[in-house]
């Protein structure tokens, strides 16, 4: 890297980073020219260049108008979002050593870096400054330049220097214990394998689940016939039909123990200073506890809402979860079981359950739910809804080879952008399932067209053999593709309001309400296919298939809802300040709401990556709860027009939901599309929680 003669870096021409567009299909990133070492010297530069441009607009000796202040921020830091756009997403879903040593440098370095800029006097002065009535802005401009003027205020733009100062500290340092927490989760999930030795070490596993532990042990280094890892996709399918009482619960423990090996991975230390960090900074910025600070840009608006909506949940399914454990119980009873049940057998007596009361077996559903089949009914539901087309493109860079893209085309044939699908587990990705963007859809700085990544982690087959997913697979492959779909249909003109970027108990709407389409017999009937022969699912499986969806709802609610009962408490309190045992919090916190100790956290803290891997859905994991009482009734207005794909609803789905990003208040969007703001009912119901 050199300097130019206006003082700033510029880039190796032999970086990829320096070329202005990339002169590949679709303006691809180059992954394949992209190595470890054109980071660092990218970021600088790109950070260099977003600073000169602020220090243009600051520098700007005329009044404040909209374009020369907002929009030139938003015309700003372009190619600091093309780097981070690719560096990040490959830091989740392809990473090594040498990017994870980059990551703990430039993530503390970025965090200083928007400190700078959020917390720039002169900077503030300009945007306050502006005047939409003089202007006579419109409402997409006027909704941008609420939307600086409040992420200003929450970054502590109002602040005296010495507590500006403190803020940006703890923006740094949060951000490399954001790292740190990812970074050691990953390190004990891939870290992490239980050799199945032999006949006995597999009894009850069928042919899928085995076939899929072969597959695990080949991508480790094939130095064990068949391993269970700590991918969800493996490990939850093995606590289920294992027969093998021990395997399960060494496998259970090793599940949840991750982030809490008292070895150098340990997170609980990371935990105790975040929470700490987050409470300091809520009170400079006048706030009770960060639960205040982070509730109050949401439509929920405070904790007390958030936590109402958890505890008029919590009973119900707490009394169901009872009834389901008792119904456990008998059956090892009655096998001659002379335990009680624990968590790690949870799911294997559910599904005996299952078996007895609906007459379904997972591996027989599995069968008629291969990925592409399931792949291709998500597409089939968005050209049905929206009118969308989906075209593979072969011979388009990629960052693994198990990528595969889309060409996405709207019923006029116009682009709408790209998809690309991440499907299989991995050891160089981290778990979960997400959506991402390399490009995000906006209008300001061209005609940009969105390029969006779907990142899962079933288990891969083995070779020549077809991927199948369970039912669950299948509705988190609809989930996020329904968040895919609100990031490609994002129709706005300024980044800051593109797709995704929305209220953090908004943001889950679209992609739960996408859900639904997969339960319908309709699209069942369609898509549902024996892998091997392409027969339809058989009416009577598809009655007990769609019968049981409220089967084991007690268990789902209650791991779900305890986790999010102790993310808001932790939030809401400043523990991190007195030697925070998170454990011991962690215990208390359900002890006071009567967990039953049968049923496990879905996520316990230490490797709770959603809160502690960043802010996004710290104080706000309830947002899944508060998204699902948006989409139950939402999708009621499909079934209110007769049609599960009715053209007008859909229509307004799109305009007001999918379409619209953050261009309105969520509870505007949400009424502009149903008429009114919905209630708990539709919710209950569709969990079978309801009087």
């Amino acid at each position: 890297m050199t300097q130019t003669r206006a003082g700033l870096p510029t880039l190796d021409p032999a970086n990829p980073f320096a070329e202005d567009a990339w002169n590949t299909p679709y303006g691809l990133p180059p992954f394949e020219r992209i190595a470890p070492e054109h980071y660092r010297p990218a970021f600088e530069a790109a950070i260099a260049a977003h600073e000169a441009e602020i220090a243009a607009i600051t520098g700007n000796g005329a009044a404040p108008r909209f374009d020369d202040t907002v929009a030139a921020m938003e015309r700003a830091g372009l190619a600091l979002d093309r780097v981070a756009g690719v560096f990040y997403n490959l830091t989740g879903s392809h990473t090594n050593p040498e990017l994870q040593a980059i990551e703990r440098e430039i993530g503390p370095r970025l965090a200083r870096h928007g400190s700078a800029i959020y917390l720039n006097a002169d900077l503030w002065a300009r945007i306050s400054a502006v005047d939409a009535e003089a202007e006579d802005l419109d409402a997409e401009e006027r909704r941008v330049l609420a939307r600086y003027r409040t992420r200003f205020r929450r970054a502590g733009a109002d602040l005296a220097p010495e507590a500006k100062a403190r803020m940006a500290e703890i923006a740094a340092r949060l951000s490399e214990l954001g790292t740190r927490f990812s970074q050691n989760l990953l390190a004990d999930e891939s870290g992490f394998v239980l050799p199945l030795t032999g006949e006995e070490d597999l009894a009850g596993l069928p042919p899928f689940l085995r076939a899929a532990a072969a597959s695990a042990a080949e991508e480790r280094g094939g130095g064990h016939g068949h391993v269970v890892t700590l991918s969800r996709s493996l490990i939850e399918p093995f606590l289920v039909f294992s027969t093998r009482r021990d395997l399960r619960e060494r496998a259970y423990e090793a599940w949840i123990r991750r982030g809490q090996s008292g070895g150098e991975t340990d997170n609980r230390a990371i935990i105790r200073e975040i929470v700490q960090l987050r409470a300091e900074r809520a009170r400079l910025l006048g706030y009770e506890s960060f639960a205040h600070y982070k509730l109050d840009d949401t439509m929920a608006a405070t904790p007390e809402a958030a936590t109402a909506l958890l505890s008029e949940v919590w009973a119900p399914a707490q009394k169901r979860a009872g009834a389901e454990r008792d119904r456990l119980q008998a059956i090892v009873g009655a096998e001659g079981g002379n335990f009680a049940l624990e968590a790690h057998d949870w799911r294997h007596y559910a599904e005996k359950l299952r078996r007895a009361e609906h007459d379904l077996d997972e591996g027989e559903i599995k069968a008629y739910l291969p990925l592409d089949g399931m792949i291709e009914a998500a597409f089939d539901t968005a050209a049905r809804l929206f009118g969308l087309a989906f075209e593979e493109l072969p011979a388009v860079p990629r960052y693994h080879p198990d990528v595969r893209v889309w060409r996405v085309t709207d019923a006029d044939g116009s682009e709408v952008g790209l998809f690309l699908g991440d499907y299989f587990a991995r050891a160089s990705k981290r778990s979960g399932a997400w959506m991402s963007a390399f490009r995000s859809q906006e209008r300001l700085n061209g005609a940009v067209t969105p390029v969006i990544v779907n990142v899962m982690n079933f288990a891969k087959a083995p070779p020549g053999e077809t991927a199948l997913l369970s039912f669950d697979d299948a509705r988190t492959l609809f989930h996020e593709f329904g968040h895919a779909l609100h990031g490609l249909l994002s129709d706005v003109t300024y980044p800051l309001l593109s797709g995704t970027s929305v209220s953090g108990d908004f943001v889950e709407l679209p992609s739960q309400l996408y859900e639904h389409w997969l339960e319908q017999p309709e699209v069942l009937r369609r898509h549902a296919r024996h892998h091997r022969t392409g027969e339809a699912m058989p009416e009577d499986l598809l009655r007990k298939l769609l019968a049981a969806r409220s089967f084991n709802q007690g268990f789902a609610t209650v791991e779900y809802t305890a986790s999010a009962i102790v993310d808001m408490t932790l939030h809401l309190s400043s523990e991190g300040e007195g030697g925070l045992d998170v454990l011991a919090f962690e215990a208390e916190a359900l002890k006071r709401v009567a967990m039953p100790a049968e049923i496990g956290m879905r996520h316990r803290s230490p490797h709770f990556a959603h809160i502690f891997s960043g802010d996004g859905y710290a104080a706000g994991y309830y947002s899944y709860l508060w998204s699902e009482v948006l989409d139950a009734d939402a999708f009621d207005a499909f079934r209110e027009a007769g049609d599960i794909f009715d053209p007008e609803t859909a229509a307004r789905l799109r305009r007001y939901v999918y379409g619209a990003g953050n261009l309105r208040d969520p509870r505007e969007a949400y009424t502009l599309f149903r008429g009114r703001l919905p209630s708990t009912g539709p919710l209950l119901r569709k969990r079978g929680l309801a009087a």
